[in-house]
């Protein structure tokens, strides 16, 4: 990345193999200028940096993946369209809330970009799944949303 990371927001995102929750954060902490996307970064960095700089605890976990979900809702009230992203722990074939592992759990976990989800009307047997593509700023945003789960104070007080 250059000097001016903020120009690489809008692009899509590849991530490497060797991608972890820990080499996000150091993203996140060489280029300050990301922590002000989400107002939880502060946060989240202040509680990485209490965990073990070199290994994580062994969470059981596979890998963590992000998926980003379409979904259209009619009933009750006006018929709508919300697009959101969830963040995962992977374990075999079945997936997990991440909010109950601990964050020292899951830094080392390799990080994975997952398929577009299109639910239609809240019913699970027409789900679609497509391959998409994440900027940069979408997977910023996206993971701190999902560790604000992890008992910062302000988790309570937002609403998206």
């Amino acid at each position: 990345m250059d000097s001016k990371p903020l120009m690489v927001l809008s692009s899509a995102l590849v991530l490497e193999p060797a991608c972890t929750l820990r080499s996000f954060l150091r993203m996140i902490e060489t280029y300050v200028v990301f922590e002000e996307i989400n107002p939880f970064w502060s946060d989240h960095l202040a509680q990485y940096r209490l965990c073990s700089k070199t290994s994580s605890v062994d969470s059981g976990l596979d890998h963590l993946l992000l998926n980003k979900t379409i979904e259209m809702i009619a009933f009750p009230g006006e018929p709508r369209l919300e697009i959101y992203h969830s963040l995962y722990g992977v374990k075999g074939n079945e997936t997990l809330e991440i909010r109950f592992f601990t964050l020292d759990g899951l830094l080392d976990l390799p990080f994975r970009l997952g398929k577009l989800k299109h639910v239609v009307f809240g019913d699970s047997i027409d789900l679609f799944e497509f391959e998409t593509v994440y900027t940069l700023f979408e997977v910023i945003d996206a993971v701190a949303w999902e560790l604000s789960f992890h008992g910062t104070q302000r988790a309570c007080t937002l609403r998206r």
